[in-house]
């Protein structure tokens, strides 16, 4: 994936305005602004501003611009042209920190340009640095689109109803789970059957049985959605270590035909003797 040190302009982008951005004003004309709400790299605060003028009980957040992070679960997001200035790991990580603002029944409405007419990093007319744009297109319901921008209903994996491989229970999981984080690609949830506290799987979302036979792409969303998922559990729980395990076919383990990755933390004094850790899948192995 790119070096995020490679794309330090993307808050350039922002613009100010006196009336509200086009997907913000189709979003509130539809009455689809409920309960409490954030607007997630909200810029110079422009849709905050007039949204709250407007009795919407809403909320700005920006890195650059309104770094004041959020400390809260919302009803509602929204998330205009953000993804469009943004590399594809900063894409993946504001996908991520979208899944775990929003509550587990809430939704999240992404804008995204359709009127791009070069991708890739050029100068800035006005500020003469480097930006980046890109078009973007999600796996998410659309819920608007015209000529100039695209509108994304997305809600949380486990809340959404689907008819294909019903018997998989990762492609269909429970909706009373706790869904840890999501991407476009992958989701991640805790074991129903823990090994220990914090137990996480992390689970692509095509339906695969073998880690092996998923694409470049789908690998490297687990495998980054892995590091984010330690770095939750590390905060919740605060583990003394690690053992990260993939089941391949029968033979290796495997029980539920969906590849999923197993994180176990694991904690001074929860095993009598933990050296050689996955060694441990042949138990007169383990020592050495």
């Amino acid at each position: 994936m790119e070096n995020l040190k490679s794309n330090p302009n993307s808050h350039l982008t922002s613009k100010e305005r006196n009336s509200l951005s086009h997907p913000a004003r189709i979003l509130l004309n539809k009455k689809l602004l409920i309960g409490d709400v954030l607007d997630f790299g909200c810029g110079f605060g422009n849709d905050v501003k007039l949204l709250k003028e407007k009795a919407i009980n809403i909320e700005g957040y920006d890195k650059h611009y309104f770094p004041k992070y959020p400390t809260k679960k919302f009803d509602t997001i929204i998330c205009i042209y953000v993804l469009n200035v943004l590399l594809p790991e900063e894409q993946a990580t504001v996908l991520m920190e979208l899944s775990q603002l929003i509550k587990p029944t809430g939704k999240v409405y992404i804008a995204v340009r359709r009127d791009l007419k070069y991708v890739g990093f050029r100068m800035h007319k006005i500020h003469q640095k480097k930006t980046y744009q890109c078009n973007v297109i999600l796996n998410s319901k659309s819920f608007f689109r015209n000529k100039n921008f695209e509108i994304y209903e997305y809600q949380h994996y486990n809340q959404l109803k689907r008819n294909q491989n019903i018997d998989c229970p990762f492609c269909n999981p429970d909706a009373e789970r706790e869904l840890i984080v999501e991407s476009a690609t992958a989701y991640a949830i805790f074991d129903k059957f823990p090994v220990n506290e914090g137990h996480a799987l992390i689970i692509p979302k095509r339906h695969c049985a073998n880690y092996f036979e998923l694409t470049f792409k789908e690998q490297a969303a687990c495998m980054f959605m892995l590091n984010k998922v330690k770095e939750i559990i590390s905060k919740r729980f605060k583990p003394d270590g690690f053992n990260i395990g993939i089941n391949i076919g029968e033979k290796a383990g495997q029980t539920v035909h969906h590849v999923h990755i197993h994180l176990i933390p694991r904690y001074n004094g929860d095993v009598d003797d933990p050296r050689g850790g996955v060694r441990g899948v042949i138990p007169n192995k383990q020592r050495y």
